[in-house]
């Protein structure tokens, strides 16, 4: 399985994703899920996967053999995020057409989830959660989150603290806390994580991070999270 998160609020975004990757106990390997396409000043787009890896895989290398193109048009000529989540759309659907049957017949689906981000010079930066279809909804005000993969340990933190006034280490930190919650209850989710925070109107990538296994900041914040749980639970009241 896989986690990854990203969160919008008003001085940016954050993203961050796993990079573990597993067919059965004796096939696990370590697998960026994040990808960063940039041209400083101009834009920056942040995508972040989950499901097949075969097939999120093709879809990362028919967005690379485009990113200049005009028909089909690329993620480095297009002129918004709309845009840009529309042609993931079609790459993701131009891929199910060429596999889609071949998987099936081996007793496979086409499974895949895709969080695409950024920010495009004239506008402001945006989230979308694109699905297996093409189709795509974005991220709102209201729930400044998106999530993919195995998502319901991280959930409850972000609900709790992720508001779009939320500064933006705050929201970079939720993040990490959220990723520690899943991987103290889902073994298929494992580090490295990569870390991304874009601040609002830089249209450059300027903070990034990878948190490798034993990462003495990561682990402090995880045991510290821990212990607070267990204090707040011991000084609720008793049932009456």
């Amino acid at each position: 399985m896989t986690y990854c998160c990203a969160i919008a609020v008003d001085e940016g975004l954050v993203f961050a994703s796993d990079t573990r990757t597993n067919a059965g106990p004796d096939h696990i390997a370590v697998v960026p899920k994040m990808s960063v396409w940039e041209r400083p000043g101009d834009r920056v787009i942040v995508m972040l996967v989950s499901g097949n890896l075969a097939i999120t895989q093709k879809v990362c290398s028919r967005l690379n053999e485009r990113l200049d193109g005009e028909t089909p048009p690329g993620l480095m000529s297009v002129r918004s995020l709309f845009h840009a989540a529309q042609v993931v759309g079609d790459a993701v659907r131009e891929v199910y057409r060429e596999d889609a049957d071949a998987l099936r017949a081996f007793g496979y689906e086409f499974a895949l989830s895709l969080i695409l981000g950024g920010q495009i010079a004239g506008e402001a930066p945006r989230l979308f959660n694109i699905y297996a279809a093409g189709n795509f909804v974005e991220c709102s005000r209201e729930t400044p989150y998106l999530q993919i993969g195995e998502v319901k340990y991280g959930k409850p933190i972000l609900d709790r603290v992720v508001e779009s006034r939320t500064p933006l280490a705050e929201a970079a930190k939720c993040a990490l806390v959220s990723f520690a919650s899943t991987l103290r209850s889902n073994v298929t989710v494992g580090m490295p994580i990569d870390l991304l925070v874009y601040r609002r109107d830089a249209l450059r990538v300027d903070s990034r991070w990878r948190y490798e296994e034993g990462d003495a900041y990561f682990r402090e914040l995880s045991t510290r999270y821990g212990e607070g749980i267990v204090e707040v639970f011991r000084s609720l009241p008793d049932p009456r």
